[in-house]
């Protein structure tokens, strides 16, 4: 039976090295299923204290446990990527809050929100992104598809679960604020130490709040969640950026 240094020393090199995080599943195998639940909370615990007050800590994630840079690092670990970093622009943040507050939902659910139709890449690079997926479709004509966040976009933005996103105004209310407080979320969401194979996310240069769309008003949303032209819709064909899109928040209702 391995003693619990020795446990506790294997533990935290398995999650310094993992590609992704390790659920409590995964830890139980890393030592054949002889160190228990409790046990592994414990040394979990004790792991996460010994590296306060360092450059990285140990968090709890929607998948599980990882290392990561902690935000104050964030401004000398660019300094090593100098490069424009990506950006989402406005139309994918806002599209992207909807799914996340309200799943599931469907396109026409998103471009009622939104007052403009929404192009099916937008969504698409999304999905691409590891942050969106289909889990069901709606009993209605056509049966369109019902669109849910994932484990994954919950640990790229170093949440445990929905109820840790920016709150929202009572309903009825715009995402005004608190949609600020998503968009820098999403933009400014932690680092593992070790990165998966992921794709990068598509890069903008517009910025959550700077975008706008002097045909906001006049853009007709879809008439079916289904509708298989896009040829009005508020995404370019090749990229996320979005330089003609709605200046008003959209509604949450």
């Amino acid at each position: 039976m391995i003693n619990t240094a020795e446990a506790t020393r294997v533990l935290e090199t398995a999650l310094i090295c993992a590609q992704q995080p390790l659920s409590l599943r995964d830890m139980r195998t890393l030592f054949l299923e002889e160190v228990g639940t409790d046990t592994l909370k414990g040394m979990l615990a004790d792991l996460s204290a010994q590296w306060t007050g360092r450059g990285v800590e140990l968090v709890q994630v929607a998948s599980g446990w990882r290392f990561q840079s902690r935000a104050e690092m964030r401004e000398f670990l660019d300094r090593l990527h100098p490069e424009k970093p990506p950006r989402y622009t406005r139309a994918a943040l806002e599209t992207l809050a909807i799914i996340a507050y309200r799943q599931p939902v469907t396109r026409g659910d998103m471009e009622d929100i939104r007052g403009v139709t929404i192009n099916s890449l937008l969504i698409k690079q999304l999905e691409d992104r590891g942050w969106v997926e289909v889990i069901g479709h709606r009993e209605a004509p056509g049966r369109p598809a019902l669109f849910a966040t994932t484990r994954q976009f919950l640990d790229d933005l170093g949440l445990q679960s929905l109820a840790q996103l920016p709150a929202l105004d009572p309903v009825g209310e715009r995402l005004g604020s608190e949609g600020d407080a998503f968009a820098e979320l999403v933009q400014d969401a932690p680092e593992p130490i070790l990165t998966s194979e992921a794709p990068p996310p598509a890069e903008a240069e517009l910025d959550f709040a700077d975008a706008t769309d002097p045909d906001a008003a006049t853009a007709p949303a879809s008439p079916t969640p289904n509708d298989p032209d896009d040829s009005n819709d508020d995404a370019s064909p090749t990229d996320i950026t979005d330089s003609t899109d709605s200046p008003t928040a959209p509604t949450i209702p």
